[in-house]
């Protein structure tokens, strides 16, 4: 007999090893990971909305067993892909201008007021 798995303990168990410090600051990296999380709960929704949307169209009527069931085509594989890839676009956007903006320095304005100034 065997025994069924308790999903949440498992999703709620602490990792092995030490947690990853992009930011700096353990608080940001409990956001950062909750947001991840979410992000990843929003892109299974939509697809799994995709997966309804493509069957009532083409059924009219759907179950369970058939979203269950639904593998998408190549070309409805390749409409997910790219909704997913503009999906991530949207949502790290600020963390991709704050990493381009620290890689192209502009000193502060004050510093250049002063360099005008003086020439």
């Amino acid at each position: 007999m065997t025994e069924e798995l308790d999903w949440m303990t498992r999703a709620n168990l602490k990792a092995k090893g030490k947690r990853p410090d992009f930011l700096g600051d353990p608080e940001e990296e409990k956001m950062l990971s909750m947001l991840m999380a979410v992000i990843g709960e929003v892109s299974v929704l939509r697809e799994r909305l995709d997966t309804i949307e493509r069957l009532l169209e083409d059924k009219g009527t759907i179950s369970r067993a058939d979203i269950e069931a639904y593998e998408p085509d190549r070309e409805a594989g390749q409409e997910r892909g790219e909704l997913i890839r503009e999906y991530i676009a949207r949502v790290m956007r600020g963390p991709h201008q704050a990493l381009q903006a620290l890689e192209e320095f502009e000193p502060p304005i004050q510093d250049v007021v002063e360099d005008l100034q003086t020439s």
